[in-house]
This record gives C-alpha cells, structure tokens and sequence, in this order.
C-alpha cells in the first residue's frame, strides 16, 4: 500500500509539473506576442532596400520584439499604391514621402503631424533646408533622409583647353555666357557644332535654380498660383537666349534620340545643370573620357547673396495619422535618417540630412570626381526653395513635358518654335486652371 501511495504521490507531482511547464510556456509566448510591435514601413526604391536592409536589421536587434514588415517598389507602382492605401485608411505606419507630393498628402489628412518631436531635437545637426519643404502651417509633416539639388556640371578638360578658369560661387550670369561663347566649338570645320558651352530645356531642374538665384519666383507668397516676377522671366530669357540668339546651346529638337543625362557625358556640351543625383551617372558614363566638376548655379544680375536661393529638396519618411506605433515609428525614423546610418549608403549626389555623415571624409569622397562636393553642402546651409505645389507634377514637374504645362511650353521656345511671352502667357494660363481645380 505504502509502495502505492508513494508510486501514485510521485506521478502526481510529475504530472503537476508538467502542467506547470506547459502553462508557463504558454504565459511566456502570450507575453511575447503582447510585447511584440509589427511596424510596416514602405518605400518606392528596391535598390535603396538593399541598402537599408543592414540598417533595419541592427534597428530590430536593438529593439527586441520589434519586426519591421518592409515593401519596396519602383515609383511608377508605388505611388498608385500607397495611394489607394491612403483612400482605404490602410497606410502603413512609416512611408516614403517626396517634397513634390507633400503639399497634397498634407491637404489630404494623410500625414501626421511629428513637430512634437521635432521639437526636441538639436536641429543644427540636420540639414534646415531639408526640413523646411515638410514645414506646413504649424506643423512638421515628415522627416528628411537625404536631399538633393541642381548644380553646373563642367568638362574641366574642356576648360583648360579654352584657357577658361573653372567655375565657383561668385560666376555671375555675364561670366557664364563668357565661357559659353568660349566653349562652343566646331572642332572638325565642317559648319556643325561639336561641342555646345551649355545644354538646357524646359525640365524643372534645368530652370528653376537659375530662376531662384536671380531671387526670382514663379509663385504668389500662399503658392495658390503661377505668377511669374520680373527676375523668374528675366532668366529664363537668359536660358532660353542661350539656345537662339547666341546659338551656344543646343536645342531640345537636336537631341532627341539622345538621353537627357548623356548629353553631358557624351562630350556633347562643356556645362550641365540638373541634380546632383546624377553625380552616380556621371562617375560610370564618363568615366576616363574627361574630367569634371560642380559648382553652384551663377548668380544673377538681379540677386544679392541675402536674395539668391539655392534649389534643394528631400526625400523624407512620413508617418500614418492612423497609425498605433507613433512613438516607435519616430524612434525607427530618427534611426533610419540619423545616427543609424552611414557614408556609404549615401554615396553619390544624394546628401544625408544628418549633418555628422555629410560633413565626413568618407562621405565626401575626394579621391572621386567630383572632388569638391563641399559645393553641395554650401547650397544646403544656405537659404533654399522650391516651386512644389498641389497638383505640381500636373503642371510643372513630370507630367508637364508633354502638355500646355510649363516644361513642354518653354521646350517650344527654345526649339525657336514660340515666343516667351507666349509661352508663359499659355502655361500660366493652363497652370492655374489646373491650380484651381
């Protein structure tokens, strides 16, 4: 009996701690899952994710029950994506925000409002200039990764052999056209030119730095409509004087077939302004061809250094208004810009908005060309602007060079086929019909 008793005590306490164990698993997996934060994050660059793939990692393993649900796309998917998630209230908590379309997302409802945040950050560690394009009434709308802007490319080969001085911040517009008349040549006598001292079109990066330092505007001071001032119609006559008064650039008419961005490597032109992303374009296209640089657009007649703006704009992250993370979601954002990156996953034209990674050597690359990217730090401590409006793209931006928007129109005037006044009086007139709208 006692052999029993003691056999039967011995599986009841076998059996009790069993169900001790498996209860306590159990506690320990619901605990888990409470703890664990799901946070979706998408962006519209696949190759930019392979990039980010390390930073997201470190980011989870500093945050133990935090899993980042990624989802990349090219731009021409993304955007009609994340749009009919924004129109379902099923935006992901972290997205990718471009300075061209934050005017609408913002008028939309669909951006939350992180100047809270903000607020307690030493902001001189960070670009201002980048920040100021999510600055919308009182409120900061999102948060900037990297930045861009247009700068002049230059063939230095091109100028050592005109006996030209390069480029610098204190080219004026008369110092430009100098070198231009200088630079365009043709080499073999056969009556056709080989090499213009510039190539420009209607593009909104190719006009709208020359506009802003002359200390021009296109827009009224709230940006409802097109309203172009004295010193924005003042440069594009320059530019667009280049291609048929003093026939030193080319005309769109005589490039085509030919890849904007290729012009310049071609050996087609001497000088180029368009964004410094093509920095990355450039070290491959023209590689072992020439040599090159950047400098900072010249400044107009009509400008002084307190006047004249820089061109910049960012690509930013963005949070949902209907997201239940928004602490974690700013806490993965301020990684995902700032200290939780890295020289290298930025290299090229694209700035990093955290000022302690492009101000290193390693960022700036000077045993690359171009070996002066200090140039593009320059325009970001300066004073910049945009032409960014709802419905911008429609108008302006890359839906306008087919249209009666301002890129197509002024193409037509420096092909020699319309007037300025024409011109502008058309893409007015059509950009503030769809301005309205």
């Amino acid at each position: 009996v006692d052999s029993f008793l003691l056999n039967l005590k011995y599986k009841g306490e076998k059996m009790f701690q069993r169900i001790v164990i498996t209860f306590s698993f159990l506690f320990f997996v619901v605990l888990q899952s409470l703890s664990a934060q799901t946070l979706r994050y998408m962006m519209w660059d696949p190759s930019q994710l392979e990039i980010e793939k390390a930073t997201i990692a470190k980011f989870e393993s500093s945050n133990p029950g935090v899993k980042i649900e990624v989802n990349a796309m090219p731009p021409k998917e993304y955007w009609p994506r994340i749009s009919a998630l924004a129109a379902s209230g099923d935006l992901p908590d972290v997205f990718a925000m471009s300075s061209g379309y934050i005017q609408s997302w913002h008028a939309d409802g669909q951006l939350r409002n992180l100047k809270a945040y903000a607020d307690k950050l030493d902001m001189s560690k960070w670009f201002s200039g980048a920040m100021d394009v999510a600055r919308l009434g009182n409120g900061l709308y999102a948060f900037p990764q990297n930045w861009v802007a247009p700068v002049l490319f230059f063939n230095k080969d091109a100028f050592d052999e005109a006996g030209i001085q390069y480029p610098d911040s204190n080219w004026t517009w008369n110092d430009f056209l100098t070198a231009t008349v200088a630079l365009t040549k043709d080499k073999d006598n056969d009556g056709r030119i080989d090499q213009y001292g510039f190539w420009a079109y209607g593009r909104y990066a190719h006009i709208e730095p020359w506009v802003f330092r002359n200390g021009g505007n296109l827009l009224n001071a709230n940006r409802t409509s097109i309203v172009p001032d004295f010193r924005a119609i003042e440069a594009m006559k320059f530019l667009t004087d280049l291609a048929n008064l003093h026939q030193v650039a080319a005309k769109p008419q005589d490039m085509e077939g030919i890849r904007s961005k290729d012009v310049f490597p071609m050996g087609m032109t001497a000088m180029w302004v368009d964004g410094s992303w093509n920095i990355a374009h450039l070290r491959k296209a023209a590689k072992g061809k020439f040599r090159w640089g950047i400098s900072q657009i010249p400044m107009g007649p009509n400008a002084k250094p307190a006047t004249a703006k820089g061109y910049a704009w960012a690509d930013m992250l963005a949070v949902s208004p209907n997201t239940k993370n928004t602490d974690l979601a700013w806490k993965f954002i301020m990684y995902m810009t700032g200290s939780g990156r890295k020289a290298k996953d930025f290299l090229g034209g694209k700035v990093p908005a955290y000022r302690p990674i492009a101000e290193s050597n390693a960022w700036l690359e000077r045993d690359l060309q171009p070996s002066n990217k200090e140039v593009l730090l320059e325009i970001g401590s300066s004073t910049t602007t945009t032409s960014f409006t709802p419905k911008w793209s429609k108008w302006r931006g890359y839906a306008a060079s087919k249209s009666g928007g301002m890129n197509g129109e002024l193409d037509e005037v420096f092909n020699g086929r319309q007037s300025l006044r024409q011109a502008i009086d058309n893409f007015v007139e059509y950009g503030n019909k769809v301005l309205s709208k």
